[in-house]
């Protein structure tokens, strides 16, 4: 079932989330409609905050910036924690499907250590560099209650100020299931 994306301006993208166990109800399904969601709505990654649930849970598919050198990775990632971010920092193009249409540069850390549980609520460790870093950096960004569009200078965050408050008003169209918070 493809899930409604929220958007910009809904509190939910900007709380911590919240550890789950084997016992959340329902978790297989979650995931298979987070996938769904997320291939419907041509992303890479999907945060469990991005459809309304606060908890520490995401899904990436990093296959579409694979090529001969860099092998893709499909992957769920429950209650991860982040280890450690190394390497030189890099710029790249970043775009959100809870912000759509706005895409800025943005410079992270080429290599990533993280720890988190799998399907099966096993502790596994992945090491990884590049494009899968990155994506799973701006995952996790989501799950501490961050945007992307914090890590941009005060003057982008200023260039873009309009677009964004169009986007929380609701004011945007878009090709994928949306949900606006709208105040009342």
């Amino acid at each position: 079932m493809i899930l409604a994306i929220r958007a910009f301006g809904d509190p939910i993208l900007r709380q911590t989330t919240q550890a789950i166990g084997p016992d959340y109800p329902e978790l297989k399904q979650l995931i298979a409609n987070m996938y769904e969601t997320m291939y419907e709505s041509n992303g890479v990654g999907l945060a469990a905050p991005q459809i309304g649930k606060n908890i520490r849970l995401f899904i990436i598919d990093t296959n579409a910036f694979s090529d001969k050198k860099i092998k893709g990775v499909k992957q769920t990632f429950i209650n991860p924690q982040l280890i450690s971010e190394s390497g030189n920092l890099w710029d790249f193009e970043e775009g959100c499907l809870s912000i759509p249409k706005i895409r800025e540069n943005i410079k992270r850390h080429s290599n990533l250590l993280l720890k988190y549980q799998d399907e099966n609520f096993e502790w596994q460790e992945m090491a990884c560099d590049d494009m899968v870093a990155r994506v799973i950096q701006h995952e996790y960004d989501h799950l501490e209650g961050v945007l992307f569009v914090d890590l941009l200078s005060p003057l982008k965050k200023q260039l873009i100020k309009g677009k964004l408050i169009n986007i929380s008003k609701g004011k945007i169209d878009v090709d994928y299931k949306m949900k606006f918070y709208l105040k009342k």
